[in-house]
């Protein structure tokens, strides 16, 4: 799906070009073109070769975590939260433990962990399936959950701000909590609706209300506070997080006798291959988006998106981030490639930079989970998995929306 959709976008932009020449008399719009393409490509592996030493820190803590065992830590602590939300389960069932680590290193940006975790989850639960091609009620909950994302510590936005050149690049970190939250809580909600699923029980209810306080007492503080102060507190309290988890990680390291030099430098090596591996799809994805800005074509969407807002009264100061969200379901690079081609056009500080970070950083891509994880299990029939994913989807989006309006418009 997703080489249809890059193909057709370039296709699309190149009838829209011959357009521009023949109808709009614009002879140049082939050698902006190609001018973008070339632009592209260096944008690409300048973007990659900036992040190695990002990538490579936080990379480093992260593998310190790892074998600190923090991410076991987390799936015990969500373990008894899946025993009331997947009854066909039996209590100790090792896809208990599969589920929870993954969405445990999906929390903490462990996407290298994540992943592994996710298809063994899936297998486990296979085990359980009486339909083998037909996602089961235990299989829909978990894909949902992780298209939904909770992130608690987004550090790859946080890199590419930095590398953009933001003035404050952890300055989302709050907007991204409470979006990623409550995109988790509309996935978790939409699934127990299709699934009759009975929430009122102790254990669920405190698991659920752990998971809106944060977002709701964050909402309430931040908007009792003066505007102007609001970017500044969001700023201390995501660095004191930060600067907080990174000396968390070392005391556990120590506490568990973890060779903590060695562990970092081991994962500072993963850092540098995970950058220079993002290189092939940031080419791929960022010509497509700079093609269909070139040509026209993302100019018309934009412009119509915000005629249709207009009419009914509402601010289009986001519009410009809206590839992001559109590109999202679809295809992680595809979405960071949005939202750096925004950052390069709009500023990184602008307020649809903000708007699409902030996106970014609230949901996973759908479509992908689906057909990865789905296509490591031989599952061909996913139900209403996807309607649930893009429940959530839209919830985290709509989300960034408003907390963006919150902290950052003027």
């Amino acid at each position: 799906m997703l080489g249809w959709f890059w193909s057709g976008c370039i296709v699309a932009a190149f009838i829209a070009c011959i357009g521009q020449l023949f109808f709009l008399g614009n002879s140049e719009i082939f050698s902006q073109a190609i001018d973008a393409l070339f632009q592209t490509a260096t944008l690409s592996v300048e973007i990659s070769i900036g992040l190695i030493g990002l990538m490579a820190v936080w990379l480093g803590f992260f593998k310190i975590a790892e074998q600190a065992g923090l991410v076991d830590s987390i799936a015990k602590l969500l373990s008894p939260l899946f025993c009331k939300l997947m009854p066909e389960v039996p209590k100790n069932h090792p896809a208990l433990a599969s589920m929870t680590m993954n969405l445990g290193a999906n929390a903490l940006g462990l996407d290298n962990a994540a992943t592994p975790l996710g298809i063994k989850a899936m297998h486990d639960l296979q085990t359980l399936n009486s339909r083998p091609d037909t996602l089961s009620n235990a299989q829909i909950l978990f894909l949902v959950l992780n298209t939904s994302s909770v992130t608690v510590l987004p550090v790859t936005v946080f890199l590419f701000r930095a590398q953009q050149g933001a003035a404050h690049p952890t300055e989302v970190f709050v907007p991204i909590l409470i979006a990623t939250l409550a995109s988790t809580l509309v996935g978790l909600l939409s699934v127990a609706y299709a699934q009759k699923l009975q929430l009122f029980n102790a254990t669920v209810i405190s698991y659920l209300a752990a998971l809106a306080l944060l977002p709701v007492l964050l909402t309430l503080y931040f908007s009792s506070i003066p505007k102007d102060q609001m970017a500044q507190q969001a700023q201390l309290f995501a660095n004191f997080t930060l600067f907080a988890v990174v000396a968390l990680f070392l005391i556990l390291g120590w506490i568990r006798r973890v060779p903590v030099y060695e562990a970092f430098i081991t994962g500072a090596k993963q850092g540098f291959e995970t950058a220079i591996q993002l290189i092939p799809y940031l080419i791929a994805m960022l010509l497509a988006i700079a093609l269909l800005r070139v040509s026209g074509i993302l100019g018309v969407l934009l412009n119509a998106i915000s005629m249709g807002l207009q009419v009914v009264n509402i601010d289009t100061s986001f519009v410009e981030a809206l590839p992001t969200a559109l590109m999202k379901p679809f295809s992680g690079s595809g979405a960071r490639a949005a939202m750096l081609e925004v950052m390069q056009a709009q500023g990184v500080d602008s307020f649809p930079a903000k708007v699409a970070a902030v996106m970014q950083g609230s949901t996973e891509t759908t479509f992908y989970v689906l057909a990865v994880y789905c296509g490591a299990a031989g599952i061909t029939r996913i139900r209403y998995a996807m309607t649930c994913g893009l429940l959530a989807d839209a919830a985290g989006i709509c989300t960034a929306i408003g907390v963006s309006y919150m902290f950052f418009a003027n």
